[in-house]
């Protein structure tokens, strides 16, 4: 199974490379689901990995892959400006999930 990468920066693209993650960089909501099909016609591509930017701009598209899709398995990842969650988002989530304050 490989990865790929699907992100809205160069920098975050050059260094997955470096690591052997083949990926592309697109910017519009027309790119971003022209990139996922691909990724979906191959049946090599098990880890979809995308920059959390994404996950804000589109969610509708971001969220019909991981809900309608077994593979590949969708990671949103931070970019190098990093992560667009609050800092204590672990607590918030587990305060939330059930419902008592730690």
């Amino acid at each position: 199974m490989k990865m790929y990468l699907i992100s809205d920066n160069i920098d975050t693209y050059t260094g997955m490379r470096l690591a052997g993650v083949e990926g592309a960089v697109v910017h519009e909501k027309q790119e971003l689901k022209a990139e996922i099909d691909k990724v979906l016609a191959d049946k090599e591509i098990g880890i979809l990995l995308l920059t959390e930017k994404f996950g804000r701009d589109f969610p509708d598209v971001v969220n019909n892959v991981k809900l309608n899709c077994k593979v590949p398995l969708v990671v949103e990842i931070p970019d190098r400006h990093g992560t667009g969650r609050r800092s204590d988002f672990i607590t918030a989530y587990v305060n939330e999930a059930i419902g008592i304050k730690l």
